[in-house]
This record gives C-alpha cells, sequence and structure tokens, in this order.
C-alpha cells in the first residue's frame, strides 16, 4: 500500500492510523514533491506530474500492482497515477479529494486563494510548519512550498473524465464535513457506474468496475486521515476478494 498525504502535510499525517493499516499490508508513506522529507525541484507542484512520480516509485521499487491510498492532494495524484497507469495499480482508494474546483465551498476558494509566502509568518505557529521545520531538508524552503500550493489551488481544474475512465476497483471516501457537500462524492461515484439503480440482492446491480463509496460521519476534511473509521473502510475495501 502506498500512501499519499495532503497538501502542506506529509507522512506522518497517517500515524494515528498506521499500525492499523500495517498490521495486514506493507505500508510506504511517500513524501509528495517540495513536502516533507522530499526537496523540492525546479518544476511546478502539479497532480499529473506527482503521478508520473509515483509510477517512477513503482518501478524502481519492483512493486507489483501495489494499492494507492491518497488524501485530499495526495487522493488527486493518486487518482491520476491510476487513470494514467492502470496496469501499476491494484485498487485505489481517494479520501476527500474533489474532482472540480468549482465543486469546494466559495468561502474555502477563497481562502486557498491566499496562500503565498506571504503567509509563512503566520503559519509558524500550525502543525504543518512544525513538521516541515522537523523533517524537510531544507527547511528554510517553506515559504517556497506555500506559493507552489498556493497557485496549485488557484488554478481551475475538472477531473471528471479521467475518472469515468477509470479502470482500477476505486473507493472514494469522504468525511460527512468535507471541503466540498456530500453530494460532490455522489457524483464522482455516480461517474462510477456507482447509485445508479438497486444494488439487488446478490449485488448484481454494483458498480460494474467493483468501486464503492463511503461518507464518513462526524469527521470534517481536517480530521479524516487520522480517523479510525478511515481506516476501517480503507481496509475493508483493499482487502475484498
Amino acid at each position: 500500500m502506498i500512501l499519499l498525504h495532503g497538501g502542506l502535510g506529509s507522512g506522518e499525517m497517517f500515524g494515528p492510523i498506521l499500525p492499523a493499516l500495517a498490521e495486514r499490508h506493507q505500508v510506504i508513506t511517500v513524501d509528495l514533491q517540495g513536502h516533507g522529507r522530499t526537496a523540492d525541484v525546479d518544476r511546478p507542484l502539479d497532480i499529473f506530474l506527482m503521478a508520473d512520480d509515483i509510477a517512477a516509485l513503482i518501478d524502481h521499487l519492483g512493486l507489483d500492482q501495489p494499492d494507492l491510498v491518497g488524501y485530499s492532494l495526495g487522493g488527486g495524484v493518486a487518482l491520476r497515477a491510476a487513470v494514467r497507469y492502470p496496469d501499476k495499480v491494484g485498487r485505489l482508494v481517494a479520501a476527500s479529494a474533489n474532482i472540480r474546483s468549482d465543486a469546494i465551498y466559495a468561502e474555502m476558494r477563497a481562502q486557498q486563494g491566499q496562500v503565498s509566502a506571504a503567509a509563512a509568518e503566520f503559519m509558524k505557529d500550525t502543525p504543518m510548519y512544525r513538521l516541515y521545520q522537523q523533517v524537510a531538508p531544507r527547511p528554510q524552503d517553506f515559504p517556497r512550498l506555500l506559493d507552489k500550493i498556493g497557485a496549485l489551488m488557484a488554478n481551475d481544474f475538472d477531473l471528471t473524465e479521467d475518472v469515468r475512465g477509470l479502470r482500477v476497483p476505486t473507493l472514494i471516501v469522504a468525511a460527512d464535513a468535507d471541503m466540498a457537500p456530500p453530494s460532490h462524492y455522489v457524483e464522482v461515484f455516480n461517474l462510477l457506474d456507482g447509485g445508479l439503480r438497486d444494488g439487488g440482492w446478490a449485488g448484481e446491480g454494483r458498480p460494474k468496475g467493483g468501486h464503492a463509496l463511503a461518507i464518513l460521519p462526524g469527521l470534517t476534511h481536517y480530521s479524516i486521515f487520522g480517523s479510525p473509521l478511515f481506516a476501517a473502510v480503507t481496509l475493508a475495501f483493499l482487502d475484498e476478494q
């Protein structure tokens, strides 16, 4: 299982659920470009380029169709990797990953538009800043990361056609109070042939590609990645035969 964290985070985000995930799976946590222990390079932050990174990592480690589990930014990267390299991926779990920029609540889009190097001073008391200072090879690059993540979030995007073409069994996960309304994640499930008919007594009406949807109660975009509920639904989906 390859775990992909959210924006401004690192693999440590999954610390509370790592023991559960690792009980039956080999878990590889990856720090994406410019995040955590991975130094930045001279290119923009882009989910398509980072998806290529994950494919290259799979090849480098000689992994045989690992499952991809991604949250937020990591969910978008995992989704794109599964679309572009379906033969390299087993199953996909995309948590709190929005596929259209206009699905995100307007007030959140406004906040995202304010992320830049100028905000670095105000973030010094945040867990993201403190963790970055502990593990980053160049701690002084935090303002640079803010500039790049701000530029990424300012871009409009629409991954509808990418999702529609997914050939990898996929679990869409979201909190019931996420960055976009639950209806958005139902929309994603619809694109995967889910929620369009009764499932049937023997499951004959479930999505043809083995896809699934989980809306987790009592959680938000900022708590779902460490929740035992997230670990439970992820493991249940990955361990399906």
